[in-house]
This record gives C-alpha cells, structure tokens and sequence, in this order.
C-alpha cells in the first residue's frame, strides 16, 4: 500500500437487506490549518460502537464470509421487521469508531505543536488507520502514555464523570450504577472513592461481587442472590441514594430500572413520618444509558409518583455541563490515565479480525470484562 492510503472498516446497509462489513482502501487525509493527522495505533470497541458497526437489527446467525485479509466482506442479514427503522442509513457506506488514541504525524500551521504528541480523540471513524480532526479535539496525554492507553479516554471515563456532574446539578446525593463490574462501573467505583461520593454497584454474577470488592466498593448487590432486593433497599437506605444509571436498558428480565425505582421508594417510605395514597415526596430518578439487554423495559409501579425514568447520553449531557467543566474533566483523565482510568483488555484484533465471525459475536456479546481493542495497523 503506497504512503498516501489509509485503510478504514466500512458497515454499509444495502436496499436488500444486508449489512456488508468490510475494509475499505481509502486516501490518506491531509490536515487543515487547524486540523492534525493521526496515526490511529488503538481504538475500543465500545457498546456505542456497535449501534452503527452491526446494528441492533442484525441477525447474527445469518453472517456469511467472502475473501479473506483486507479483501474480506462480511454479509449479516437484517431482521426484515426492523428494516423501516434502518432507511436513513440504507446505502450508505459507514466509517465506524467513536474513539481512539494514537499519535500525531502531521498537522496544519496552527497545529505543529502537537507533532509527535500521543493524543486521545473521540471524532468518530477512528476504525481507520489514519484520521484528520481539529486540534481542540484531542486531548493530549502526558509523557509516557501509550496509544492504548489513550484509546479509551473519552467514552468510559468522561461518562463516568458526568454521573457525578449530573448527580450534583440535580440535587442528589448518591449514585446507582447497574453493569458496575464493567471498565465504566470500576472507574466510577474510584471516583466516587476519591470524591466522597456514596456509590451502589449492581452486579449479575458472584464473580463479579469479588471484582468490586478488591477495589474497595462498599456497596454491592447481585441481582442473581436471592436476597437482591433486600440488599438493594438496605444500600439505599445506606446512601440515600435517589439517582441510578442503569446501562442494561431492560435487565433482570427487564425489571431491573422498575426495581430500583421501587426499592428506592421503599427506602424513602422507611424514613417517612406520615402516609401518603400517593407515595413518598421523595423524587426517584432511573437514567437508562446503554442497551445491554435488549428485551422490554417492564415497569410494576409500585415507586408512587414522584419518580422519572428518562434517556441518558453524553454528548448533550457536556453541553449542560459547560465547556470550562468538561475541560477540566478532560485534563483529569490525562493525569488519571494509568490509575483511575485504565482500562482492561482481553483481545487486540485487526481488521481482518473484526470481521471474522466467531470475533463479531465474541464482541456483540458486549460481555463485562471481555473488552476488544482495535489495532489498525496489525
């Protein structure tokens, strides 16, 4: 491949149906004045990735191989009941990757301070092997961080900070997280150690009890104990903890947001001094920020009505936050890189990787601890 090509992983949705995943041999970009070129050396495949990479609406029983290396195509079929909510994408050839680190090899006048510098960037299309993004994108890290650990800098650790961020702008006092084994959850577990923040960690698995615990998290429930709803109300009561993230979408069966609402209002009615037909006036708040399991949210109100179950997202979250807070934010991943936001790997595929099947379904299955890192140049 001459010096002046990039390659890149496409995810194109054609009229008929199918979802091709390939490589794609593109032209190196050039930086503008206020633009750096990046040599792209890592990059996550994070829950949001996959949205976009394979979609919600791919049938991944019905993946199918052509080619093999950069010549490899990938064909997933698309559950035809869901096609209608996929027309805005329908042929369209898709750069994927929210974020990833690497380092700068070229930039624009404006920008030549930054040669040589090792950066993390959260621009989009960073399955590529080389990307151009404004200067004032990348967050600089210091001497003696790698790409890799530059590559998961922004989604994991700037989301768990703008829990904390939304806990105090909206007047709580404590946060619940579900999912809280993953590299998200143990990066809020330290945190919140370090802030002073009451912290409720939800697990699925015993195993994943013993994680947290080695990190020194107080409070944790595992929704597989017999005793999970018990121990969710005593934790509540604990913290008085009124805000949860909740990254499941449904969990538990799809109980799982309505359970915590509920417990949340029992460990407000244990305080209560009077009875009221309508519940607690404790106002109980569930964010829903991830979908990892995809079945229906089921809500038993049994919360009173003083409650809210909303969506919950990054981007417009920043946009309250302020840029002068979320800059310090970002300069607190930078100097935390190696302690409270490192993250954990189990596999380094390349791009002929990711498109192999038994690989898609190892990452699709967006399994806690079990995270995949992208090297483009592999």
């Amino acid at each position: 491949m001459s010096d002046n090509r990039s390659k890149e992983i496409r995810s194109t949705l054609t009229s008929e149906g199918i979802l091709e995943l390939s490589i794609f041999n593109a032209e190196r970009p050039v930086p503008g004045d206020n633009d750096v070129l990046l040599k792209i050396e890592a990059s996550p495949i994070n829950p949001s990735d996959l949205g976009l990479l394979i979609s919600f609406a791919a049938d991944l029983d019905s993946m199918t191989v052509v080619g093999e290396g950069d010549e490899t195509v990938t064909s997933i079929k698309i559950h035809p009941a869901l096609m209608g909510t996929m027309k805005p994408r329908m042929d369209q050839s898709m750069q994927v990757g929210n974020e990833g680190g690497g380092v700068v090899i070229d930039a624009g006048a404006n920008a030549k301070h930054l040669i040589g510098k090792t950066v993390g960037v959260a621009g989009g299309a960073m399955y590529s092997q080389y990307r151009c993004v404004p200067a004032q994108s990348c967050l600089v890290m210091n001497e003696g961080t790698t790409s890799m650990e530059a590559a998961s800098s922004f989604v994991n650790p700037l989301t768990a900070l703008a829990f904390v961020e939304t806990m105090r702008m909206e007047n709580h006092t404590a946060i619940l997280n579900t999912a809280a084994a993953s590299n998200l959850g143990q990066m809020l577990v330290k945190i919140c150690q370090d802030d002073g923040v009451p912290l409720v960690n939800v697990v699925r698995k015993p195993e994943q009890v013993a994680t947290l615990k080695k990190l020194g998290a107080e409070y944790i429930c595992d929704t597989s104990a017999d005793s999970f709803m018990n121990d969710l109300v005593d934790a509540l009561v604990a913290t008085g903890c009124t805000l949860g993230f909740d990254a499941t979408g449904g969990g538990n069966g799809g109980k799982l947001p309505g359970q915590i609402l509920a417990a949340m209002e029992i460990a407000a009615n244990k305080t209560a001094t009077e009875y009221s037909r309508y519940g607690s006036d404790t106002y109980k708040q569930v964010y829903i920020y991830g979908g990892l399991d995809m079945s229906p949210t089921i809500l038993n109100r049994s919360f009173g009505m003083q409650w809210g179950l909303g969506g919950w997202l990054l981007t417009p979250m920043i946009g309250r936050i302020g840029m002068e807070r979320f800059g310090q934010m970002r300069q607190r991943v930078a100097a935390e890189i190696h302690t409270t936001f490192a993250s954990h790997y189990t596999q380094e595929i390349s791009f002929a990787e990711m498109l192999q099947p038994e690989v898609i379904r190892g990452y699709a299955k967006q399994a806690t601890g079990e995270k995949y890192l992208v090297n483009p140049h592999k």
